[in-house]
């Protein structure tokens, strides 16, 4: 790199994985290009196999099918290698604070081994991104049409406003998808086949129906039920929809549907 000075090397990475959650899901892909401060780049990269299906949302992320990795090493026959090609590095991604980190120490742990972050210096670039580039609905509208945003925070001009950088969109993405269902899919490549509320709050996991949000998102109900009861009782205290609730209501009484026979519920 041309503009960034290295004191010791640099290791680039990025993880494909089974969803977001660092203590439930597991890596499929891992990619890391090591950057020396002499200017040499070391590869280090490996299809892993998650030891569970890969929800179908997930595949639809990053193309990574079970059939892909069905031959491929697990996590702990890797986790050595990996963690000398780490050592002695600093690390740098794209969103890696939030999501990659928290992921690897997890994968490692669960291979009784240990990767320490809190020494290691890291550089985000998302963070940078988003410190240095504003992301909100005036700077859309002075992105896609060269305008001040008058009167923001108003419901009303943020409406209209609104109106406009989604047209501005569609006119200079011709790729973009033009039916509202499509888009739809486009804004939430997570939901896929496996949703099962419009909110996102619950998922199939196989034929077991899920959390689909927070640190038990991917606990299926059934494991709730039996082992957290109190919190399926923390969610129907709470602002959950109907449809929600009553899969958790029923869940507590024992009640659990069938994926392919889903039946519609009380509300």
């Amino acid at each position: 790199m041309r503009h960034l000075i290295l004191h010791r090397p640099l290791v680039v990475l990025d993880l494909e994985t089974t969803g977001i959650n660092p203590r439930l899901d597991r890596i499929v892909e891992i990619a890391a290009v090591k950057l020396h401060p002499d200017g040499r780049r070391e590869t280090w990269k490996k299809r892993i196999n998650p030891q569970r299906p890969i929800p179908s949302g997930a595949t639809a992320v990053h193309g990574i099918s079970d059939a892909d990795v069905a031959a491929a090493p697990l996590f702990s026959e890797v986790a050595f290698d990996l963690l000398r090609f780490l050592g002695e590095c600093d690390v740098a991604g794209f969103g890696i604070l939030k999501f990659d980190v928290p992921m690897l120490v997890e994968e490692f742990k669960r291979a009784n081994l240990v990767w320490d972050p809190s020494g290691v210096k890291m550089i985000d670039a998302q963070r940078i991104y988003h410190m240095r580039e504003p992301r909100n609905l005036a700077a859309a509208l002075k992105y896609y049409h060269g305008r001040e945003h008058v009167g923001a925070h108003g419901a009303e001009a943020d409406v209209l406003a609104t109106i406009d950088v989604l047209e501005g969109q569609l006119e200079k993405y011709p790729d973009l998808a033009r039916e509202v269902a499509d888009l739809d899919r486009y804004c939430q490549p997570g939901q896929g086949v496996d949703a099962v509320d419009a909110g996102g709050k619950l998922k199939w996991v196989g034929a077991e129906l899920a959390l689909g949000f927070g640190q038990k998102s991917g606990v299926t109900l059934r494991e709730l039920a039996a082992t957290d009861a109190g919190y399926l009782r923390w969610i129907l205290n709470k602002d959950f929809s109907p449809e929600v609730k009553a899969h958790v209501r029923n869940a507590l009484e024992g009640k659990f549907p069938k994926r392919a026979e889903q039946e519609e519920l009380p509300v």
